[in-house]
């Protein structure tokens, strides 16, 4: 119902679009020199109109509603069985909404059959006041707009200030989002350096992870939360990743620029942008069923031992979901050259190699080396290839072929794992702050790199 609620607010605007344009069109009396604005901005005036207001109403009138519902059945529990609190009468409430929208429940008996029964009606009439108010509205705006229709009307203007203001929106949610990522993250972090007395050396030069090892006592020990494993952990199986990445995808980025003729390049590219597009999950199942088990064969015929949650594996597979990230920056920034330095180093005799070596390559090199920083941001925080291709041992150890663990499979295990939530959000979320920090301090410097060197060429 709701669907088609905001299907026929989508018709209502593209209904006003058509109808405001077809009244400009007549009150210009075929002379278009005799509007303002062309008849199109007119309807598109109309049309903006009508998904705001339509689509503003449907949302406020959507979360009202909601909190009618949620408060109808709650006041009703406390009628009916006021001696229900806390986290009883939160397992009742779930029982009911699940029963009601016929999902599997804890058990059944009448009072939850009764509120569920409740808690139906009064979602209906949550559906049909959201449906009959925001068409309402919409058709409201619809009139209102088409009324305003006349020569004099600057319907250009005004539209382009809504179009302004819409993208203006778009990146103040952006921003905003960023931020309060940024002070969710801090905000739990101060609580847990509060936990470990302040004593944060202990969290960032601490070489024992091992968090949860004294909650059963009600305690927290500084001396098993330092993360310098997960911080190497995830710098080696970074390092094996940009080791793939960066070569292969350099090298496709120069051959497909400077060597590929078009018809290999317009279907060679592609083809190698596609793996930009396949599911991490994938590529953790294609590590932890292919690609370790034929490293740990390699190593049982050559006598080395590999472990089957090895950094390599994890590295190698992350390295080839990079490829695409930085071949097609490469490729771009490569393209970018001016082809007059290419001309003026044939000119003076150099060869072709000569030429992309010493001249291409230098020119490009700082948008190549911001293609890899984004890269290198990319692998740090990557969850699911690691989540399934390597270990949860917090080892400390440089040898890609052992067991070791990152900052992203740690907070998955701490968010996902029996522990309460309360107890292991501390060191998730300081470790979220932490691969946060990292991760924008990468891309604000590859950023910057991109924009101090982006004229020099030109």
């Amino acid at each position: 119902m709701l669907s088609l609620t905001l299907l026929g607010i989508a018709l209502t605007a593209l209904a006003g679009f058509f109808f405001s344009r077809s009244r400009a069109l007549s009150v210009s009396e075929g002379v278009l020199a005799n509007l303002h604005s062309r008849p199109t901005y007119h309807g598109l005036y109309a049309a903006l109109v009508i998904v705001l207001v339509g689509y503003g109403v449907y949302i406020v009138m959507n979360i009202a509603m909601s909190s009618y519902v949620s408060s109808t059945v709650s006041g009703a529990l406390d009628e009916r069985a006021p001696e229900l609190t806390g986290l009883a009468a939160e397992t009742v409430l779930a029982d009911v909404r699940a029963l009601a929208l016929g999902g599997v429940t804890s058990r059944t008996d009448d009072l939850r059959i009764a509120l569920s029964e409740l808690y139906v009606s009064a979602n209906a009439t949550r559906i049909w006041a959201v449906t009959i108010v925001a068409l309402a509205a919409a058709l409201g705006a619809a009139y209102w707009s088409y009324a305003r229709v006349s020569r004099e009307f600057r319907a250009r203007n005004r539209a382009e200030k809504i179009m302004q203001r819409i993208l203006w929106t778009t990146a103040a949610v952006a921003v905003l989002t960023t931020m309060m990522i940024f002070l969710s993250l801090i905000g739990e972090t101060l609580n847990f350096i509060t936990i470990l007395d302040g004593r944060i050396d202990k969290f960032l030069f601490g070489l024992t992870w091992s968090p949860l090892s004294g909650v059963h006592s009600g305690e927290m020990s500084a001396d098993k939360v330092g993360a310098v494993p997960l911080f190497v952990g995830t710098l080696l199986i970074t390092l094996i990743a940009m080791a793939v990445a960066i070569p292969v995808g350099l090298f496709a980025a120069i051959y497909l620029s400077e060597y590929a003729s078009h018809q290999i390049r317009a279907w060679a590219k592609p083809m190698l942008e596609i793996l930009a597009g396949v599911p991490t999950v994938v590529y953790g199942f294609f590590a932890a069923t292919t690609v370790a088990p034929f490293m740990v064969g390699i190593g049982e015929a050559v006598g080395v031992p590999v472990e089957a949650e090895s950094a390599l594996a994890a590295g190698v597979v992350m390295g080839v979901m990079i490829i695409p990230f930085i071949s097609s920056l490469s490729d771009d920034v490569i393209n970018a050259v001016p082809q007059a330095l290419r001309d003026g180093s044939y000119g003076l005799g150099a060869t072709k190699a000569e030429t992309i070596t010493k001249v291409v390559l230098p020119a490009a090199l700082p948008g190549i080396v911001s293609a890899s920083l984004l890269g290198v941001s990319r692998a740090v925080g990557e969850t699911m290839i690691v989540v399934m291709a390597v270990g949860q041992s917090a080892n400390l150890t440089f040898n890609p072929l052992d067991k070791v663990t990152t900052v992203t499979v740690q907070i998955t295990m701490l968010i996902l794992g029996d522990t309460e939530a309360a107890t292991a959000a501390g060191p998730a979320y300081t470790l979220g702050f932490a691969l946060f920090a990292a991760t924008l301090g990468l891309n604000i410097f590859a950023l910057r790199l991109v924009n101090k060197y982006r004229q020099k060429y030109d």
